[in-house]
């Protein structure tokens, strides 16, 4: 093993939704230390332009280089991962850069009846990459798209009342009345496995819920264990946080999700 392969991971999303992929990366990875930044202070990516995304992903990935020399980085951000992605890795080639998408695949796997929704932000529902995945699995199954306009910000802002309201909105949205029920639900959004519970109160308890946290996290591995990256040392990593907006917003969450106290 070489020095590089201590090097830490980036990871980077819009705000704290991001989290759900982490906690994934270190349950999958342990031994690999994290550099996680939250650019909410910028938040939410699905109401900026394109050009904006561009741009900020491109300043974080140069910081996360400079400052921490990654060695790999998640984009654990669907709208930064439709938009910016192809940039990002033209840009920083070779190095391994990994996204998110909707977990339709494996909901085609779950569904029992054929009828999924999936929730997400509208700048997702409606860019090339998810329509083209939509084309390619074109009568597999019945696929609801829900756009949840301010619910991402909703969950940035811990506005628990609006969350409540958000949630009861979209889910009504993703259970329409008359043909076969929806017997799975997509995450579309990094955010929305935070408040998981908040949106369960609103299905039956039979529902299937889906997000990309493992198939990123696992992609990860692999992409380490083919480069020979991977840290080999038996030490658990560490992580470190950064922010562009409210620092004990990040901490708090973090300490919540993750499941214990978080430092910088």
């Amino acid at each position: 093993m070489t020095p590089f392969n201590s090097n830490p991971i980036g990871v980077f999303d819009s705000g704290i939704g991001g989290l759900s992929i982490l906690k994934a990366l270190q349950k999958t990875l342990p031994h690999e230390s994290f550099i996680y930044c939250s650019d909410s202070g910028f938040a939410p990516y699905g109401e900026r332009s394109d050009a904006f995304i561009i741009d900020r992903s491109i300043a974080i990935t140069q910081q996360l280089q400079q400052q921490h020399q990654i060695k790999a980085l998640v984009v654990a951000c669907n709208t930064a991962t439709t938009v910016a992605i192809h940039i990002l890795r033209e840009r920083f080639a070779p190095m391994p850069i990994i996204g998110v998408e909707p977990a339709i695949k494996p909901a085609l796997a779950s569904t029992a009846n054929g009828h999924i929704a999936v929730l997400a932000t509208a700048r997702t529902l409606a860019s090339a990459k998810y329509q083209h995945l939509l084309e390619r699995l074109k009568g597999e199954a019945r696929i609801s798209n829900v756009a949840c306009n301010g619910l991402a910000k909703a969950i940035e802002n811990q506005d628990d009342k609006q969350i409540q309201l958000l949630c009861k909105t979209y889910m009504a949205q993703a259970q329409p009345i008359g043909g076969p029920p929806v017997d799975t639900i997509v995450l579309g959004c990094t955010h929305y496995p935070l408040i998981l519970d908040a949106l369960q109160a609103y299905a039956p308890a039979s529902m299937r819920w889906l997000d990309s946290a493992s198939a990123v996290a696992n992609q990860t591995m692999s992409r380490l264990n083919n480069l020979d990256i991977a840290n080999r040392s038996e030490a658990v990593g560490s992580i470190r946080f950064e922010t562009s907006g409210n620092q004990a917003i990040l901490f708090s969450m973090a300490e919540r999700f993750l499941g214990y106290p978080q430092h910088v």
